[in-house]
């Protein structure tokens, strides 16, 4: 009779019942784009996440709202877009008091929470008592190892996960956050091939907004070895699942924060910065495993499903207003491809990510993407919108092929790669993805280009206006008056050009341009 009931409620989408309510394993990389053997990758093994898509789903088009680790884990935590989010738009911020995370919802619902090495940041999230919050959960981090690199964390996740699994409640359902650092920079140059037994010729394609050379390669290649190492502490924690009988009645859900560390992606807007993995396995929950999902979903999306998978209404949750939808009704469809018609497109944005221009100020974008098209709006052109040379481009973290594009432009000023990663953009962009995957000839001025364009603008705004965007209320400026949170680094630009001290080992002393450049 259980089991009968069971499937009734996913055939109809009523809560379940409670003993039926699964556990929850969000497992979240650091910096990973969409890059895995089950899309198709040659130069990544990822068998642990192929798996989760294979007895599960897959989905091709999932999407953070902004592209940098503290506001794009803002928008997984509370439902809402960055810029529904006041200083949580930006990072390294305050998180505002207001905005309550589902781990803290599902804590005071009788949930057991915890995460392992990187939650909700970089930032400060304190109460308005001043005590810093548990935004994902109880931390467990007793357990380290030695790691095959110097540059790859040495915490034990898997093993971290096991002390959580063995602290939590027989009673109580329980979420984990599988928080890896991997594959954040810095890297060990050489380390994909020497260590991690690739070729440089296992690479198929190299975005065409990078040289094809040995340095990016091999830069690929490192990125590759660190995505493998957070897949394989993921398979140890399936064993695990497995082994305890906990795994058929566990929601895993693997994804990543934003798009990979390297120019013009992470930091930026459009497909690779804004793509992630994503891929979600539930036993005795998901209708037709093994299929490929082609609907568009946004990070927004996963804060409903999970209030919806533990009984609980968002009225009653204490979280502010969500904007996502819940993904259920892919969950429980047994439809591959276009499961739900109006999941075809997605928004994304950007405030400030990283200091690096005068004043601390931002780079406003927002944008729209669909399966054909790529729209931005940039609201401030004559900014820099990788940060000012003069700061070494501080809103693209350091490496290998940063330093190659940077290097090649002093040499020759006619190099396009420099242009296309660091040079400044107009205020309107828009890319015909279907010819142009890789977003390079920016169409908005063609004239057979302008219907199109003109209605996914006036989506763009209908949509922001309707989330009340204060950037499309006259008050973008807040975005910029938000306080960082790193004391030491506000007002960076200012005290950079002075020759002060401050905070910047995300950039390499080598990219720093001696003068402004015109």
């Amino acid at each position: 009779m259980q089991r009968l009931l069971f499937l009734l409620v996913l055939a109809f989408g009523s809560p379940l019942l409670a003993a039926d309510r699964p556990n929850i394993l969000f497992a979240i990389a650091d910096d990973w784009g969409a890059h895995a053997g089950a899309y198709g990758t040659p130069w990544i093994r990822t068998p642990n996440f192929d798996r989760v898509a294979r007895e599960g789903l897959l989905f091709n088009h999932a999407y953070t709202p902004m592209a940098k680790c503290a506001p794009s884990r803002a928008c997984i935590i509370t439902g809402r877009n960055t810029w529904q989010l006041k200083a949580a738009a930006n990072h390294i911020c305050y998180f505002p008091t207001e905005f309550k995370s589902w781990g803290e919802a599902l804590a005071e619902h009788g949930w057991f929470v915890g995460h392992t090495m990187k939650g909700w940041g970089p930032g400060i999230a304190n109460d308005a008592n001043g005590k810093p919050r548990q935004m994902t959960g109880l931390p467990f981090n007793k357990h380290k190892t030695v790691p095959p690199t110097p540059e790859i964390s040495s915490n034990d996740y898997a093993a971290n996960f096991d002390d959580f699994l063995n602290a939590a409640p027989k009673d109580k359902p329980w979420v984990f956050w599988y928080g890896s650092v991997e594959p954040h920079r810095p890297y060990e140059f050489g380390s994909g091939v020497a260590k991690g037994g690739k070729k440089l010729t296992d690479i198929d394609h190299v975005p065409a907004y990078w040289p094809d050379n040995d340095t990016v390669r091999n830069d690929m290649l490192d990125y590759a070895f660190e995505v493998e190492y957070y897949d394989h502490h993921l398979g140890l924690m399936l064993e695990n699942l497995a082994k305890r009988g906990l795994l058929d009645n566990t929601l895993v859900i693997v994804t990543s924060d934003h798009g990979m560390p390297f120019p013009r992606s992470k930091g930026n807007t459009n497909t690779m910065a804004n793509r992630v993995p994503f891929a979600a396995m539930w036993k005795n929950g998901i209708r037709q495993p093994g299929r490929v999902i082609e609907d568009f979903i946004s990070f927004i999306d996963i804060a409903p499903t999970f209030l919806e998978l533990a009984g609980l209404k968002q009225s009653d949750s204490g979280m502010a207003p969500i904007t996502g939808r819940s993904l259920t009704d892919i969950l429980y469809s047994e439809k591959s491809g276009q499961v739900t018609a109006a999941r075809d497109h997605v928004l994304i944005g950007k405030e400030r990510t990283d200091v690096g221009r005068p004043h601390d100020w931002g780079y406003p974008t927002r944008g729209i993407i669909t399966r054909d098209h790529l729209y931005l709006e940039n609201f401030e052109p004559t900014r820099w919108p990788a940060g000012n040379p003069e700061t070494g481009y501080m809103d693209c973290d350091a490496g290998a092929t940063k330093t190659y594009v940077i290097d090649a432009h002093r040499k020759n000023a006619d190099d396009p790669f420099w242009a296309l990663c660091f040079g400044l953009r107009p205020g309107e962009e828009f890319y015909d993805l279907r010819k142009d995957p890789d977003f390079m000839t920016n169409v908005a001025a063609r004239p057979d280009a302008t219907a199109i364009k003109t209605r996914l603008h006036d989506q763009l705004y209908a949509e922001l206006k309707q989330q009340e965007d204060p950037r499309l209320e006259g008050k973008g400026y807040l975005f910029d008056q938000y306080e960082h949170a790193q004391k030491g680094n506000v007002g960076y630009y200012e005290k950079f050009m002075r020759g002060d001290k401050v905070s910047s080992g995300w950039i390499s002393p080598s990219d720093v341009e001696k003068k402004p450049l015109p």
